[in-house]
């Protein structure tokens, strides 16, 4: 892993900013960027050089040439949100950004997706990343940006599919709590804890694994109903309800990929 240039994190939130922590404390100087002058401050005290930067598709407001200046590795982790708010123009933000990262000095790139550009369907399939792409509005804006950055010649980027992201004030069971008439009972759970997303990352980084595109996933895939009426007992919440009427449609991450070329080895349980 590059030693002297410091590495840059646009996106320091619920996955960039541990991400940065682990950075520091292994004597990295890390460039972190943050849409809120509050936290500001919070980066400074972990040791990560604050910059304020907001990406808009209208343009970028803020310190993105100073954020990038000097160094190599990029780590892009700004969320989509297509899921809240599916009018948002995510690949106009990705095309803001794009110039000023083809202008600056980072030659590797990690690009933060998510397993959405895969459709679900009734039979369940076997996803790798040589299989097609959702045909969807939200899962086609996704590939769009990814290729942004994946067939860019000024410089090397790889792609980090993650599925849906577990950890500290994210327990899977506060998701369907209550809730009802909850399609797809019998679909595949896909998810991975943060702190095995932050490791991949890293390595990703330290193996010098780019021009790459790897899935992320736990390799343990049980049925939504079985998953979350079982993580709400444990907690001692209410239990979800399902709709067992439609058919379930789903799919299955494999991260048979992440595993090989990283020598990966999963530490959480999902």
């Amino acid at each position: 892993m590059e030693q002297k240039s410091p590495i840059a994190i646009i996106g320091c939130g619920w996955l960039g900013l541990p991400l940065a922590k682990q950075f520091v404390a292994e004597g990295h100087t890390i460039h972190g960027s943050t849409t809120s002058e509050e936290k500001l401050a919070v980066l400074a005290l972990e040791g990560i050089r604050p910059f304020l930067l907001d990406v808009t598709s209208e343009g970028i407001a803020g310190q993105l040439k100073a954020c990038l200046e000097g160094c190599k590795i990029l780590v892009l982790n700004i969320p989509p949100r297509l899921r809240k708010n599916p009018e948002q123009d995510y690949v106009g933000e990705m095309q803001q950004l794009l110039p000023h990262i083809e202008n600056s000095s980072v030659e590797q790139l990690v690009f933060i997706g998510s397993t959405s550009v895969y459709a679900d369907d009734e039979n369940m399939p076997v996803i790798t990343e040589a299989s097609t792409f959702s045909k969807s509005e939200t899962a086609q804006k996704l590939v769009t940006a990814e290729g942004l950055f994946q067939q860019n010649n000024n410089f090397n980027a790889t792609i980090l599919r993650l599925s849906g992201l577990i950890g500290p004030n994210r327990h899977p069971a506060t998701y369907l709590s209550g809730r009802n008439q909850i399609q797809n009972p019998e679909a595949p759970v896909n998810l991975i804890h943060r702190d095995d997303a932050i490791a991949i990352i890293k390595s990703i980084i330290s193996q010098k694994l780019w021009n790459e595109a790897f899935n992320a996933s736990f390799p343990s895939h049980p049925a939504k109903k079985e998953f979350y009426t079982k993580a709400c007992e444990q907690q001692n919440l209410p239990l979800p309800q399902f709709d067992e009427q439609c058919a379930s449609k789903g799919k299955t991450i494999a991260s048979n990929k992440l595993l090989q070329r990283l020598k990966f080895q999963f530490e959480h349980q999902i």
